[in-house]
């Protein structure tokens, strides 16, 4: 194929998955309220599944957290019902938007290469997913639970805009998804030369340090959240030195073949 053959098959398959996104965006705008509800609204409920789950088996319990929503421009509402829908539309059109993008590149790959990454868009897809929940489930609620309950004072009440509220749980969710695809960067990374399982091995603590970090900007300051928060990050982090170490692995027997 020439090159605007290239531009042209990408250029068509971009739409399919712009046409995806924005068909799944449609049922989520038709569904808006029930979603809203159901999905971000009760994240402030002490009935959301995260804190009865650290009520029965760590022994913290909360009661509703006592903020309340309110939106302080014209379009306040519309605007972030389109981003949920969109961001919404994405999230579950993403296993589609990757497959895409791989039957693009993946003519130009070698067999083994084929062979070695067979599987990729489901395992692709079940970290993204995981990372979501993950986000969802974990990050999330602690991060509203926190913000929510705090105060300097019982004279200051919390009020939060809804682009706040949307705003956080949104980018929350969406960044967990996408950090947990690290194995998959790792993967690329390492096949393309830019390092190797040795590089991760020596830079391992300051990547523990790192992931602390990250751990206490995206979770409330108290060690518990920070710490159900890294331990996840930081099996990613080994599972990258494992998929590095096979990644290398192969390189040496075809290079020897």
């Amino acid at each position: 194929m020439s090159f605007l053959q290239h531009l042209e098959e990408l250029r068509w398959r971009l739409v399919r998955s712009a046409v995806a996104v924005v068909v799944f965006a449609i049922i989520i705008w038709i569904y808006q309220g029930e979603i809203i509800n159901a999905v971000f609204l009760s994240m402030k409920d002490k009935d959301f599944v995260t804190f009865r789950m650290l009520c029965y088996f760590f022994g913290v319990c909360i009661e509703d957290i006592p903020v309340k929503m309110q939106s302080t421009t014209m379009a306040g509402q519309f605007s972030y019902a389109l981003m949920m829908s969109f961001i919404g539309g994405i999230v579950i059109a993403f296993p589609f938007i990757f497959y895409q993008l791989w039957a693009f590149i993946k003519p130009g790959l070698k067999f083994k290469e084929k062979k070695m990454a067979r599987g990729i868009v489901i395992y692709v897809s079940l970290l993204f997913f995981t990372g979501i929940l993950f986000g969802y489930f974990v990050v999330a609620p602690l991060s509203v639970q926190f913000f929510g309950s705090y105060q300097m004072s019982k004279e200051i009440e919390n009020i939060f805009t809804i682009s706040s509220y949307m705003s956080t749980i949104i980018s929350t969710v969406f960044y967990t998804g996408l950090f947990f695809l690290l194995p998959v960067v790792t993967y690329f990374l390492t096949k393309i030369g830019l390092f190797d399982s040795a590089f991760l091995k020596k830079y391992r603590k300051h990547a523990v340090v790192i992931i602390l970090i990250l751990a206490a900007i995206i979770t409330p300051p108290d060690i518990l959240s920070q710490v159900i928060v890294s331990i996840p990050i930081l099996m990613l982090y080994e599972i990258g030195i494992i998929v590095a170490k096979r990644v290398e692995k192969n390189q040496e027997k075809e290079s020897k073949s």
